[in-house]
């Protein structure tokens, strides 16, 4: 063999070295990831290394020229809410970066899906979108109008008497009515307007309970959310997220904050939501309330069927905020939930929701919102080793965008959260890279922008500088990306509306409207069931490597 030829083998097995370290976001290739970027940044110097690794990748993309055409057993949608494109890539860079690379070669779990499309995320009545109206559309099927879930556009928000007859249910509820089980695992309250989509039919996202509804549209017989989450769909098998107080009486204290009133219980009604749901499960022997990590994390999924979890009066704190012995995260959720679900014979569908990522972006504060994307990546990837993709297809979207970015002419390993390389030409002050459109980022100083210099820019509650001073920052009108993968992933394709995905998703297990291909002329399925001992192998396979 000559020199050359080993030189070339050599700097091939390098790239792809690096390639797989990359891909899997660590790796302990001589017990370094820094080690690898070291070799990465002299490889990259080569074409060889660029080719190497282009030519693996187009290897794996002509492997899915044969398309899982298998029936969906289980279905998981994960709803990164406000997850617009640049909080993808600025997730990527950190998530990255946390492991010691530079951060932009790193892999997402989202982003090993083999099928990407694009959602236009409008509302009926709102260019750019609300999550409730969103939520309607990737739940429910249909568009509706902005601050309404589970309605369809003919209702009005906040007029009650437009409830009744523009119902529209969800594939939550599909699911259930095909016998899978289901659940909802959030980090915002339970009765959010994303989870709420799943459940509930009601013209204002912020009729949490009774105690925040007017008092006309309570004598009309319109329900509060709270209440509807428990009475629409019977028994919900998982609920996990956070809103404890507007299950409970007015006044009541908490559990976990007995001297805070702002945390009191919220219902009008004094009826007590969650003593009702134990009290109704007693003839389920296998269902649990908890409130707090060491409950969670003491539940045997093997003797549960049925659980609540409500970790907080309102929402769940941000990750990098979270007390990791009290509070549970995203993946400690996700993580149990399936396991319950799974035990179905029939499947389950689960709604994930990594809600605080919207909640970052608002307050202007960047990277409590690109921490909370990087947990829900976390989750994709643990979800995903408790799943097979042969009978489980799993789907990561948004529901709108925001109006953050990121740039500057930033050199190649910037920390995601640094300064742009050069002053601005115009008030000769440093800026970040990452800023807003609008937002409570804005400041002025004796006439003058602020210098960012002279402030923690790289804190967790710094709020970026924004162009337009707002109290709150907006959602932002483009596209949101959908990552899909499993069986009729390749469905997801293109660029669709965003309530194209409910039914795809549906038509995938057979469950709703999309029936009729499931069945051959004989009777018998025409999709091709999973086979359970090759999956079963394979996920095995996947958790010993």
């Amino acid at each position: 063999m000559s020199a050359h030829f080993r030189e070339k083998e050599e700097k091939q097995n390098w790239a792809l070295i690096y390639w797989r370290c990359a891909e899997v976001s660590k790796c302990s290739y001589e017990g370094s990831a820094t080690f690898l970027w070291f070799i990465a940044s002299y490889q990259e110097k080569d074409p060889l290394f660029w080719n190497t690794w282009a030519q693996h990748t187009l290897k794996n993309a002509l492997t899915l020229q044969k398309l899982n055409q298998n029936t969906a057993k289980n279905l998981i949608l994960f709803l990164g809410d406000g997850m617009g494109i640049p909080t993808v890539t600025a997730a990527r860079i950190l998530k990255g970066q946390l492991s010691g690379q530079s951060g932009e070669e790193t892999q997402l779990e989202m982003d090993k899906f083999p099928f990407v499309a694009l959602s236009k995320t409008y509302n009926t009545n709102a260019q750019v979108a609300d999550s409730a109206g969103t939520a309607t559309a990737y739940l429910c099927g249909v568009k509706a109008n902005e601050g309404t879930v589970g309605v369809s556009a003919a209702a009005v928000r906040s007029q009650c008497n437009t409830t009744q007859g523009n119902e529209v249910t969800s594939i939550l509820r599909w699911a259930k009515e095909a016998g899978k089980s289901v659940g909802i695992v959030t980090t915002t309250r339970v009765n959010h307007a994303t989870p709420s989509a799943a459940y509930a039919h009601c013209v204002d996202r912020d009729w949490f309970s009774d105690g925040e509804m007017p008092a006309e549209a309570v004598q009309a017989g319109c329900k509060d959310i709270a209440r509807q989450l428990f009475e629409n769909i019977p028994n919900i098998d998982v609920i996990m997220g956070g809103g404890r107080k507007y299950m409970f009486p007015k006044n009541q204290s908490d559990v976990e904050y007995p001297g805070d009133k702002k945390h009191f219980g919220t219902r009008k009604d004094g009826r007590n939501l969650v003593e009702e749901w134990t009290n109704r499960m007693k003839n389920k022997v296998s269902s649990q309330y908890v409130w707090n990590k060491r409950e969670l994390l003491s539940v045997n999924p093997n003797n549960v069927d049925y659980i609540l979890g409500l970790f907080e009066p309102g929402d769940l704190p941000y990750n990098l905020e979270r007390n990791t012995e009290t509070d549970p995260s995203l993946t400690e959720m996700v993580e149990l939930a399936i396991k319950i679900l799974r035990k179905n014979p029939r499947g389950f569908y689960l709604l994930v929701e990594g809600g605080r990522i919207d909640h970052g972006h608002h307050e202007g504060k960047a990277k409590q919102a690109l921490h909370e994307a990087v947990e829900m990546d976390r989750a994709i990837g643990r979800a995903g080793l408790i799943t097979s993709i042969y009978d489980t297809m799993t789907v990561v979207t948004a529901d709108h965008s925001h109006m953050f970015n990121f740039g500057g002419y930033t050199p190649r390993g910037n920390t995601i959260f640094g300064l742009a390389p050069m002053l601005s030409d115009v008030d000769q002050k440093p800026f970040t890279a990452i800023l807003y459109g609008n937002g409570p980022g804005f400041k002025v100083i004796n006439g003058l922008r602020e210098n960012v210099s002279t402030l923690d820019y790289q804190g967790n509650n710094y709020q970026a500088q924004s162009a337009v001073p707002l109290r709150m920052e907006t959602h932002g009108g483009e596209d949101v990306a959908v990552f899909a993968k499993g069986p009729m992933a390749h469905l997801l394709h293109g660029v669709h509306e965003q309530n194209y995905i409910p039914h795809v998703m549906a038509y995938a297990a057979c469950i709703g409207q999309n029936r009729d291909h499931c069945m051959s002329s004989g009777g018998a399925s025409s999709l091709s069931p999973a086979l359970p001992s090759l999956a079963a192998l394979l996920t095995l396979t996947r958790l010993l490597c």
